[in-house]
C-alpha cells in the first residue's frame, strides 16, 4: 500500500447566492507528499460593473468565479489581479501566498488584509449579517444589502489591496442606478477601514499524519505517528496482523473516536511477531478556510487571472503512513561446560632393581588409582593393609604343620 499522504478530496456543497464552494486543503505551504489541488473555471455569479480608476478600469465586472477541481468538487473565487485577463482554458492550481506569480504586486504587501476581507465579507459573512454590521455603523441601507451589492463591494475592496486602486466614489457604479452606490460604498469602506487588521496566516493542514514512514522491531511499541487536524477524525482504518494493535504511549488501544490534534499513534507489536508492514490510514471531516490561492499552473507563458477562495466549507480528507518492523532475534544461549575441581593424585614408581644385574629398570608410571573411603573414613592411597597380615598367618600355619608331620615320622 502507499505510503505517501493521500491527497484531500472534497464534496460539492451549496452555499448562499448559488455559490457552490467546497475545496481541498493541504496546509499554509503545500505538503511535499499532497498533489496540490487543481481545476478548471465553470461559471460565475456576477455583481455590478464598477468603476476601479481610468481606461478599462471605469467599468468592469464584478463576479464570484466557480472554480471546479478534477473530482467535481466546485469552489467559489475572488479575483486578485484586476488588470490580467482569466482564460477559462487554462488549468488553475493551488499555490502558497509566497510564490503569487508577480513579485512586485501589492499582493504580497497586503495579503493579510485581503484574507481578512475574504473572512468578512460575503460570502463568508451572510448578507443579513452584513447588513446589520453596516448599520451599526449608521449606514443606512436602501432595501437591504442584495447579493450583487455584497459581491461588488467586497471584491472593490480586494481590488483595492491586491491591486492598488480606488473605488470611484463620485460614479462607483457606472451602469446601474445611483440608489445601489451607497450601499456598495458604505461595504467598501468597512471592509477596507480601520476594521480590517489583517489575518495573516494561511489555515493550517486539515488532516496530516507525521512521519510518512516509521520503522522497528517486534516487542516494541513503535511510534509515535502525530496526527494533525483542523477537523474530526471519523475512520481509523488499517489490516493488522494478529496481536498487532494501534495503541497510545501507554498501550492503550485507540479508535478514531479517541484521536484529536495531535494525537500520538503507536503501533503495539507482540515479540513472537513475524517481519511485517501496516499501513494506517486516517479520514476526517473539516472546514476548508478561505484565502487559498489559485494560479494558472502555465502563469510564466501565459498569464491567466490568479484568484483566492471566498468561502468556508467541509471538505472529507484522508492521509496514510506505512509502519514496518522486523522479527525479534532468538534468545542468546550462554551456557558453559561445568569445570571439574578434581586434581588426579600423583604416582610415582621407585624404579626396580635386578638381583642378577647392576643396571636400573626402565619405570612406567601406574595408571591414576581414584580415592576411597575406609570404614574409619580416612583416605587410602593403596592396596589394603589386611593382605600382609593374611599372608603371615599363613605362613605360621603352614610352618607348624610342617613341625607336626616330621615329629610323627621320627617317633615311627
Amino acid at each position: 500500500m502507499p505510503s505517501r499522504f493521500q491527497a484531500a478530496r472534497a464534496r460539492v456543497g451549496a452555499l448562499g447566492a448559488a455559490v457552490a464552494v467546497v475545496a481541498t486543503m493541504t496546509g499554509g505551504t503545500l505538503s511535499a507528499s499532497a498533489e496540490p489541488a487543481s481545476g478548471m473555471v465553470a461559471g460565475e455569479t456576477l455583481g455590478y460593473h464598477v468603476n476601479m480608476g481610468r481606461g478599462k478600469l471605469k467599468d468592469i465586472i464584478t463576479k464570484v468565479i466557480g472554480l471546479q477541481l478534477s473530482d467535481g468538487s466546485k469552489l467559489g473565487m475572488y479575483c486578485v489581479a484586476i488588470r490580467t485577463g482569466l482564460d477559462p482554458k487554462q488549468e488553475l492550481v493551488e499555490t502558497p501566498w509566497a510564490e503569487f506569480p508577480e513579485p512586485g504586486s501589492a499582493f504580497n504587501t497586503n495579503r493579510d488584509r485581503i484574507n481578512w476581507i475574504l473572512h468578512n465579507g460575503f460570502p463568508a459573512t451572510p448578507r443579513k449579517q452584513l447588513a446589520q454590521t453596516l448599520r451599526d455603523r449608521g449606514v443606512t441601507l436602501h432595501g437591504g444589502l442584495n447579493p450583487e451589492e455584497a459581491i461588488t463591494g467586497t471584491q472593490a475592496a480586494i481590488w483595492h489591496f491586491s491591486d492598488g486602486v480606488e473605488i470611484n466614489r463620485k460614479n462607483p457604479l457606472p451602469v446601474v442606478g445611483k440608489k445601489f452606490d451607497a450601499d456598495v460604498l458604505a461595504l467598501y469602506d468597512y471592509l477596507t477601514g480601520e476594521d480590517n487588521v489583517g489575518i495573516g496566516d494561511q489555515p493550517a493542514p486539515a488532516l496530516e499524519v507525521a512521519p510518512e514512514e516509521l520503522s522497528g522491531e517486534a516487542g516494541e511499541r513503535i511510534g509515535p505517528l502525530t496526527v494533525s487536524t483542523t477537523g474530526e477524525v471519523t475512520d481509523l482504518a488499517a489490516e493488522l496482523p494478529e496481536g498487532v494493535r494501534i495503541t497510545d504511549a501507554e498501550g492503550d488501544e485507540l479508535g478514531a473516536e479517541d484521536i484529536v490534534d495531535g494525537t500520538e499513534l503507536y503501533l503495539d507489536v507482540p515479540e513472537d511477531a513475524a517481519a511485517g508492514e501496516v499501513t494506517v490510514e486516517l479520514a476526517a471531516t473539516a472546514q476548508v478556510r478561505t484565502g487559498r490561492l489559485f494560479v494558472s499552473r502555465n502563469y510564466a507563458q501565459k498569464k491567466s487571472q490568479p484568484v483566492i477562495v471566498a468561502q468556508v466549507a467541509s471538505t472529507e480528507l484522508s492521509a496514510s503512513a506505512t509502519v514496518t518492523w522486523t522479527a525479534a532475534p532468538p534468545p542468546s544461549s550462554t551456557t558453559s561446560p561445568p569445570s571439574s575441581t578434581t586434581t588426579p593424585p600423583s604416582s610415582t614408581t621407585a624404579p626396580t632393581s635386578s638381583s642378577t644385574t647392576t643396571s636400573a629398570t626402565t619405570t612406567t608410571s601406574a595408571a591414576p588409582v581414584p580415592q576411597g573411603r575406609n570404614d574409619g573414613g580416612l583416605a587410602t592411597t593403596g592396596a589394603s593393609v589386611l593382605a600382609p597380615v593374611v599372608i603371615g598367618l599363613v605362613l605360621v600355619g603352614a610352618g607348624a604343620g610342617a613341625l607336626l608331620f616330621l615329629r610323627r615320622r621320627r617317633n615311627a
